[in-house]
Order: C-alpha cells, then structure tokens, then sequence
C-alpha cells in the first residue's frame, strides 16, 4: 500500500474543521456526547479505511477545532504553560492583551482561565478521536494481527501523550478509554492520578513491544516514538531506571542523531531527520490551516524599515519572549563552562556588543538579540512590539529564514511555514538517559559523555559558513567546552544535566514540566520573581503557592458536569 501521510493528515484536519463547526462554545461533555452520522463495520476496516481512522486522530496534534486562540493552548510546545516558568514572558502589547497568559505568568490561576479551559478541552477532544480510531481499528476482521496490533500501538501512543499532558497540569481529571461506553458518565475521582499514571506507562509499554521500528509515512509513530515517551513519563514519575531502559531503546536503534548544526532545528528541509523522534508535521500547501498556529501568534514584529511598513514575515503579535534570566543562562567562564551557582557578580547579557563576557552560541540560535543576526537580517528594537515592557529576547526556533520557500506571506503570515514542530527529540533523549544514570548514582562517565555529546553539538554550530547567519563573533565571544571528569560527583552532574536540559531546550515548552518534577518549582520561581522584576517591574506581585502548581477543573467544565468533577 502506498499512502500520502501528508495527504491524510490534511483531509484529516479538514474533516475535524468541518465536523466541530458552530462548536466554538460547546462544553467537553457535549463533545464527548456527540454521535458519529456514519461508522464503519467491522468487515469494511482494511489498512487504507484505519489509516484514514488513524490521520484523522494524528491531526488533532494541530489543534486548531475552535479558533485561532484555542489553537494557541495546544498540547504540542506548551509555551502558555512555559510562561509560568523563568524562562519566558507572556509579550505582546501590554500584560491586559490575553490576560488570561498573564495570570499565568504571575502565578494567578483563577478556575475560570479561558486558556486552562482550552487545554482542558483540547486534550480531551484529541482523546475522544484517538479512542474512535482504537474502536475501529480493534474491531477490523480484515487487518492482520501484526498491522492491526502496530496500529493499536501508534493510537495508545498518541492518548498516551493526551492524557500525560492532562496529567502534568491539573489536580485531577477523568480517564476513559476506547471501551468505555458512556465517557460522559466518568466522574474525575474515578482513578487516581498514581493509576492514571500506571494505565500511560502500560500503554506506552505495550505499544513499543507491538509497533514497527520504522514508518515508511512521515508522521507516523514508530516504536521508539513510545520509547521516548515513556522515558519522559517516567522522568516525570522518578522511575529511573525505566526511563533509562526505555531511553537506551531509542539511543541504540541507531536511527536518530544530533543535528550537524543548532539552527538545524529551524530549517523546514531538515523536517523528519536526525533528531527528529515525535513530530507534528506542518505544511503551507493550499490550506492555512496545515501552519502552526500554536506559534504564528509568537512571531516577532519584524520590521525592517523605520516606517513599519516592510516586514521579513508581515509582523506577528511578538508573544512568549525569552528572560532576562534565561539569557544570562547561556553565559560561560573562561573554560566554556556555564555559570551553574547563577553566576553572582557576572554582568547581565543585555546588550550583546557591550557583554565582555563569553556565551554560548545556543543563545543566538534560540532568542532574538539586538544588534545580533536573525536569519541574516539584523536584529533591531523595531523587531520588538513592546521593548520597554518584554524586553528583547523573541524566540527563534519555530521560525525558518524569511528567504525560505517554505514560509508563507500569503493568507496566513506571521512566520507561518511548514517548519514541523518536534515534540520530543533526540538531545531531549541523551539528558533524559543522562540524568536517569545520575539520580541512581550509577555509571557519572556514560552521564558526562551523553551531556557532551551535546554540548559538542553546541560547539561545532559555531560555524562562520553556516547559513542563513544566526551568530556574530564580532558582538559575541562564543565559548562552550565539555565537562571534565576532574570533580564530576553526582551533585555537579545532577546541577550541569539540570542547566544543559534548560538552555539546549529553551522555549521548547519543557522548563515548567521539569521544574514540576525536579521539586523546585517554588524555590525557583520566587527568586525568578525576585530577579526579574527590575527588568518586569509587575513581578513584584507575582505569588505561587503549593496549591498553584497543577490546575483546578475548568469552571465551565464542573458547571456542566452534574457534579462528576466536584
């Protein structure tokens, strides 16, 4: 058989526009509620109907049922929830525009939060979908048990990684499955979130033992994509030494490698290859939307002209910047190494031709600086909507040079492009590995090689050949080196895994999540506060509490729930 993934992904999108239509203020339950017009039957599912079952479930990773906004909260970066963290500003004109992201950035999360609702529902209708395609998958009598168990694998994968969204955001949440007859019916204390979590970890478990090591499609989960999945739940959950197994699975498949360069990560034609493990695949082809919404709203205002009338993309919103704090992250000593005491007494990047300083080239790949290259265009303070409020640093990663045939100026702008979205890759792997060896105290040289390998990768990017031109070695003294062994105890190792993961997957939508399973989120976020208000001056009433770390049920969510989610 020989099937377009890209083809269906786009008629599986479409058919979600199409079906959730006038849905825009319909609760959960209603779409849960919702009866299918036309199903198949048992004997009429070959590979080509459960494939279509199957992209129709892979689209929701675009989230884009309701509205523009809505598609914003999507599951696959999680920057809305990454503002909670010290690595990211909500941006845009001023702290009233989305209000909503600005509760979360400060730490007031009211039960009403508009964005905690889409997530809610988000998540939830992308279950129901890949619960429809389980269904009718598991009831075909002409597939193959092979074929149809692979299948099974790829859509419990996919609910896996739903409901572990789910579960690293709210205090509580119902989970049903493809057998459940009436979802609508499920009362949020019917499982504790210790079983929600055994039932993620079987899924994924069983889906690596059945699913193929290799997809012929784009787009398709492979075993490994379970693999790394589960490694990253079970980092979440302590369970070391499953993440290290699982982690290793994927490491020694010999099918994944770390880009050649940093800005690799941008480059639309470098989609589905090296570090590339589990991604949402993009496309501008005749249909806006196949963009990535959950970023458009995030591209830089751009100008290039005085007038603001020129634009390298045609001017975004200029959400989800980058910390001061994050910045200074990427500053290193005269041995290359990163400051991991927080570096008291080292000056603050700011102005990037005035820091005397070395850094490391990550930051110039990863937000925006001016007087710094953005693509091989200069980066100036026209390229910020609101300087003196959210300062300088817009994220990079999700935009491609405006100069590459796969961005868009059309219908949609806003550095809209065909850029897919890797929701986990091949480093993320490497320092989930790493950091599984260091928190049993087990094998620090394997951890120290891993984490360098990344680093080396952080090394070899200072390339003055590279294009399109990202860094300037004139504004910048660009310095990272590896780890020694000399002095490599587990709490070094523990403090340099926890500081590389932070600025080789900065605005990636991971900071928060590790903050949350590290255990330090308080601590962290009240000196953040502390630091930052002299840069954010509404810091100052910023407040996080033990209560404030996982989210409440959606209001709307308990209202119409009849008491199932009290």
């Amino acid at each position: 058989m020989k099937t377009n993934i890209k083809r269906y992904l786009k008629a599986g999108a479409l058919s979600v526009l199409a079906l959730t239509a006038g849905l825009g203020t319909v609760s959960c339950d209603s779409l849960l509620d919702t009866k299918p017009t036309g199903v198949f039957g048992s004997d009429q599912i070959g590979e080509d109907e459960a494939v279509s079952l199957m992209v129709a479930a892979y689209a929701t990773l675009m989230n884009h049922y309701f509205g523009n906004n809505e598609s914003f909260a999507g599951p696959i970066n999680n920057w809305i929830i990454d503002v909670r963290s010290d690595d990211a500003l909500k941006g845009g004109d001023n702290v009233t525009m989305e209000g909503n992201l600005h509760q979360l950035e400060v730490g007031n999360v009211q039960s009403d939060n508009v964005s905690i609702l889409f997530k809610w529902r988000n998540d939830f209708y992308s279950i129901t979908r890949c619960n429809v395609a389980l269904k009718g998958i598991e009831a075909s009598t002409k597939l193959d048990a092979k074929t149809k168990a692979s299948m099974i694998g790829e859509m419990k994968t996919l609910r896996a990684y739903y409901y572990f969204d789910l579960y690293r955001l709210f205090k509580k949440f119902p989970y049903f499955d493809e057998k459940t007859e009436d979802p609508s019916t499920v009362s949020a204390s019917k499982y504790t979130k210790a079983e929600i979590l055994g039932f993620i970890r079987s899924d994924l478990r069983e889906s690596y033992k059945n699913m193929v090591d290799h997809q012929s499609q784009a787009g398709r989960f492979n075993k490994y994509v379970a693999a790394a999945l589960l490694a990253k739940v079970d980092m979440f959950a302590h369970e070391y030494a499953e993440a290290e197994e699982y982690a290793g699975y994927v490491i020694s498949s010999g099918l994944y490698d770390l880009y050649p360069n940093f800005g690799d990560i941008s480059k639309p034609e470098m989609n589905n290859t090296y570090e590339s493990i589990m991604a949402c695949q993009f496309s501008t082809a005749n249909n806006p939307d196949q963009f990535n919404f959950n970023n458009c709203i995030n591209c830089t205002y751009n100008f290039l002209d005085k007038d603001h009338t020129i634009t390298a993309y045609g001017n975004g919103d200029d959400f989800y910047l980058g910390s001061q704090d994050l910045a200074n992250a990427f500053r290193t000593d005269e041995n290359g190494l990163p400051y991991l005491d927080g570096g008291n007494g080292v000056p603050d990047v700011v102005n990037a031709a005035d820091y005397a300083g070395n850094v490391d080239p990550r930051i110039d790949f990863t937000l925006g600086r001016i007087g710094m290259p953005w693509r091989g265009y200069e980066y100036t303070e026209d390229w910020c909507r609101n300087l003196p409020l959210y300062g300088q640093y817009s994220g990079k990663k999700p935009y491609p040079s405006p100069d590459s045939p796969y961005v868009t100026t059309g219908i949609v702008p806003w550095g809209a492009s065909s850029l897919n979205y890797i929701i986990i890759r091949y480093a993320d792997v490497l320092l989930m590995k790493a950091e599984a060896l260091i928190e049993q105290g087990k094998d620090l040289e394997q951890a120290r090689n891993l984490i360098n390998q990344v680093r080396r990768k952080a090394a070899r990017s200072i390339n003055p050949d590279y294009t399109p031109v990202d860094l300037n070695p004139m504004n910048a003294n660009y310095l990272v080196k590896e780890y020694p062994a000399s002095g490599w105890s587990v709490d070094y190792a523990r403090k340099a895994v926890r500081h590389e993961r932070r600025i080789e997957l900065a605005m990636e939508g991971h900071r928060w999540f590790d903050l949350l399973r590290w255990g330090n989120a308080l601590e962290t976020m009240q000196k953040y506060y502390q630091f930052e208000q002299k840069y954010q001056p509404y810091y100052s009433s910023a407040r996080l509490s033990e209560d404030d770390l996982y989210f409440p049920v959606p209001q709307e969510q308990k209202d119409n729930a009849g008491g199932l989610y009290d």
